[in-house]
């Protein structure tokens, strides 16, 4: 499954599309559902039976469902078939991702083994470390790890302080340093590293736990995702012999990047497929407890509840799998016959780090509103360990810190953006200049909107226009300070964040009436009518609040006067549509797209 041509990452905030464009759940293969439906009965055979074990923090069982989990295919999804995987279209490997999140921390083993620990080899590794190391990564014979972090550099992750020195006869690398927080240490094999060559050159390593010098640090005691390992990596003299350096010294910065964009994008995926659950936990919940007489779904309010999770919940799904098929469009043009086909396909991807940061961002966020309202929902009882829905909510807690915190990220959409537009690859500026234009001679005007979701392409194509307005301004104010200007870049990346979250879910909501019919897709429509008219309420307080940070005076009257006329739009009775919406999740007890 593909869409039909390929979109320039970031030119969602320009361009106007259709919804042909893109890829929405409700149109997956038989052979997509099938493997959707694998992963959910090895969760449900393998894991859920040994839950309590695994949480427990028990290497062994959680390496032989690793194992399990590779025999069945579950684990190669992004390996090529050459070297043992099954080089799954993104689609696919997608919904492999979101239906490992019931396997709670075992999840977390899992996917950091098959993206941020293997995806270094696949798409950086030469074919000597691709032979060597794929097809036993591909089945779990080898658990992989991923070594960024060190107790001084988290966001800063080239301030690094691991050393790498050549030898004399030139036949190893000599590692010294401490990796932090280190997902599957514990048990890993294979340990992808960075360290600095000679103490500049930022370069990527594979390290082997046989080597000598290699130890693991004690078990960090976390909050949450208490069944996942978490340990220190310690490189004491580690010769690591030259063939496992992975591409070329001084390059690490490029693998570290462009894996943190996948590893941004799975992070996204499985807070889907937590909040799915979430929400199960919590309708089943809702029906079952009685309160004065009656199950606590009745009263309004835990409706209310209940069907801004499903809203939350439909958008954050709209978004992932929009951005696998853009994935997958834009690997459609790798050769895979080259040499370096790898690197192509991390390129391929890289096309839209952007929309890896703003999945994350609006997922992470997302799945943590969806799990508080699920313990609001559960009331004392959702405060103990006896309802799943208490470690959902601590679990939830790392993804706004895992792979780059969500402040990092909200400085990167930006940034990313205008860089991308400064070196001609987007019309970025030219779209701002000729609205500025527009927006001068704009008019307050009182449309009408007679069909379903015209109101909702408007507001979508105005807050498009207000992002330009204020981005346009801060460039111009700012210019090559803009940078410093954190407040006004992370208020210009949620907007952003909203436009694409808003533009997600109303182009699969178009899709599916075109599909599926209106009937069928009412609840869709519901739910996009809902989130596009309070999306764009808080866009308008975040442009105003923008605003005000750059100009005073009558400039600032100005420019305030142009957002009014941009932001007028209709009252929607969304307390109608909550109710209508919640009937449904509570009758499913379920999510309901």
């Amino acid at each position: 499954m593909t869409t039909k041509s390929k979109v320039l990452g970031g030119s969602f905030i320009i361009d106007d599309l259709d919804f042909n464009s893109i890829v929405i759940p409700e149109e997956l293969t038989e052979e997509q559902r099938m493997i959707a439906e694998t992963t959910e009965d090895f969760v449900a055979g393998e894991i859920e039976p040994a839950d309590e074990k695994i949480e427990k923090l028990n290497y062994e069982l959680t390496v032989e469902k690793l194992r399990k989990a590779g025999e069945l295919g579950l684990l190669g999804a992004d390996v090529p078939e050459a070297y043992g995987g099954l080089g799954l279209d993104k689609v696919s490997s997608t919904l492999i991702s979101e239906k490992m999140t019931k396997a709670s921390a075992f999840a977390l083993s899992a996917g950091a083994h098959v993206g941020i620990g293997t995806l270094p080899i696949v798409y950086f590794g030469n074919e000597a470390q691709k032979q060597k190391y794929l097809p036993k990564l591909a089945s779990a014979e080898l658990i992989a790890a991923y070594c960024l972090t060190e107790p001084s550099s988290g966001s800063d992750a080239l301030g690094a302080k691991a050393t790498a020195v050549l030898s004399e006869d030139g036949s190893h690398y000599v590692l010294n340093g401490t990796k932090q927080f280190i997902t599957n240490a514990g048990f890993a094999d294979v340990f992808i590293v960075y360290a600095k060559v000679n103490g500049t050159d930022f370069s990527t390593f594979i390290v082997e736990r046989t080597m000598d010098g290699v130890s693991i640090g004690p078990e960090e005691k976390k909050m949450g995702i208490k069944g996942s390992s978490t340990c220190p990596l310690i490189l004491e003299d580690v010769k690591v012999p030259v063939e496992n350096l992975l591409w070329e010294v001084g390059k690490g910065h490029l693998i570290a990047f462009n894996i943190l964009n996948i590893g941004r994008y799975k992070l996204a995926v499985g807070c889907v497929g937590s909040a799915k659950d979430a929400i199960e936990y919590s309708a089943k919940y809702a029906n079952e407890r009685t309160q004065f007489g009656r199950p606590i779904s009745s009263f309004p309010l835990v409706g209310k509840k209940l069907a801004e999770m499903n809203i939350r919940t439909y958008v954050m799904e709209s978004m992932v799998y929009r951005t696998a098929g853009l994935f997958d469009v834009g690997l459609a043009d790798v050769d895979y016959a080259a040499a370096d086909v790898g690197y192509q396909s991390a390129k391929a991807i890289a096309e839209y780090q952007l929309e890896c940061s703003i999945n994350k961002v609006f997922a992470s966020e997302g799945l943590d509103f969806v799990a508080d309202e699920g313990v609001q929902i559960h009331g004392g009882y959702g405060f103990t360990q006896e309802y799943r829905i208490e470690r959902i909510y601590r679990d939830s807690r790392i993804n706004r810190i895992f792979e780059g915190t969500n402040e990092i990220n909200r400085l990167l959409i930006p940034g990313t953006l205008i860089k991308r537009a400064m070196k001609g690859e987007l019309p970025l500026l030219q779209k701002a200049m000729k609205l500025q234009t527009e927006l001068m001679e704009l008019r307050a005007s009182n449309l009408q909107f007679e069909q379903p979701l015209e109101l909702e392409a408007h507001l979508l194509a105005s807050a498009k226009k207000i992002f330009l307005m204020a981005g346009a301004s801060a460039v111009q104010k700012y210019q090559t300070k803009l940078e410093q200007e954190q407040e006004v870049l992370s208020n210009l990346a949620d907007i952003m964040i909203g436009v694409f979250a808003m533009e997600s879910a109303l182009l699969r909501t178009q899709k599916r009436i075109s599909l599926q019919g209106g009937a069928k897709a009412q609840l869709g429509v519901d739910m996009t009518s809902v989130f596009v008219q309070e999306e764009f309420s808080r866009i308008a307080e975040l442009a105003k609040e923008t605003l005000a940070a750059m100009e005073t005076g009558d400039m600032l009257k100005t420019q305030l006067s142009v957002l009014k006329k941009l932001t007028k739009n209709g009252a929607l009775d969304t307390v109608k549509l909550k109710r209508r919406i919640a009937s449904r999740v509570i009758e499913a007890e379920r999510y309901v797209p």
